[in-house]
């Protein structure tokens, strides 16, 4: 079996190990199928204050929930994706390389003829296939919470949908277990290696939004990505901020995708520019030198 195959099968093992990942993982796909149901209850309290309203003949206006796209009730899980799901990312990729210092298995590996570039891709694919399955068990159960609230399967359209959606959780959370990987390989500390992803974490999905959109930081916690004012300083600062925003991208993306009557426009260049800093971070990981892998930790 060679060195990518191994390194897969042993970050898979060492992901279903650790009791801080699987912790994440729970709290992940349970704010997943919450999302769901706090859709559901929020379409039947609508509903029956409307319907009381009618009653009484105080407003003819129809239901607002009517016509409503069936992933509607998705439509939260995509800031449970960027907040918890980005954290738990992180955690796994960094204790992904850090394992290694801190207990001198990289040195002993690469001490032989094993490619480094081999060792990362393995774990990175390992990681990938745990990202993947959670998401996958995530999006599946909630395909099922809605049916039901639907009282019908999902049709091939909105499921394809929800595969997509999917798909793009998975560049998203891809992207920062490589950021957590990097800082794994390249800190001299474990709290460095932990605390520095964490920082450039927040930085892109609040500062640089807030730099570029004036919004509230409480508002960035909104599904829906924030809306770029017009007019000198912020046309500049916006073009600069925006493509660098990634956690605003997934947000317009997805609700591109989930057809969310809010979001307009095209999700392809988004998309594109999640799958090149995904392409990028992965170069950067893979590049790090084989003396830089082997290295111990300080202290």
């Amino acid at each position: 079996m060679n060195a990518f195959m191994v390194s897969a099968r042993h970050e898979m093992l060492n992901a279903r190990r650790t009791r801080t990942a699987n912790l994440l993982l729970v709290v992940f796909i349970g704010m997943v199928i919450a999302s769901s149901v706090i859709g559901w209850v929020t379409n039947q309290t609508v509903t029956s204050v409307y319907q009381k309203v009618v009653a009484d003949g105080l407003s003819s206006a129809p239901n607002p929930f009517s016509g409503v796209s069936p992933l509607y009730y998705s439509r939260n899980a995509v800031i449970y994706v960027l907040l918890i799901g980005s954290l738990m990312a992180i955690v796994l990729g960094v204790q992904a390389t850090l394992r290694d210092r801190k207990a001198a298995t990289a040195d002993l590996v690469l001490s032989r003829p094993v490619g480094s570039v081999a060792r990362l891709l393995g774990q990175l694919a390992g990681l990938g296939v745990v990202l993947a399955v959670v998401i996958g068990v995530s999006m599946s159960i909630s395909w099922v919470i809605i049916s039901i609230i639907n009282g019908a399967p999902l049709g091939w359209g909105d499921t394809g949908r929800l595969v997509a959606f999917s798909a793009l959780s998975w560049i998203l959370l891809a992207t920062f277990a490589l950021l957590g990987m990097l800082t794994g390989l390249r800190s001299r500390q474990e709290t460095t290696a932990l605390l520095v992803p964490f920082v450039i974490w927040s930085v892109v999905a609040f500062v640089l939004p807030q730099i570029g959109t004036a919004a509230r930081p409480v508002s960035l916690l909104n599904p829906v990505p924030a809306v770029n004012p017009t007019g000198g300083y912020f046309d500049l600062v916006s073009a600069l901020t925006g493509p660098l925003s990634v956690t605003e991208q997934f947000k317009r993306a997805s609700g591109i995708i989930l057809q969310d009557s809010t979001v307009t426009g095209d999700a392809t260049p988004s998309v594109l520019i999640l799958l090149s800093f995904l392409v990028v971070m992965s170069i950067v990981v893979v590049s790090t030198p084989r003396a830089r892998m082997r290295s111990g930790l300080d202290g």
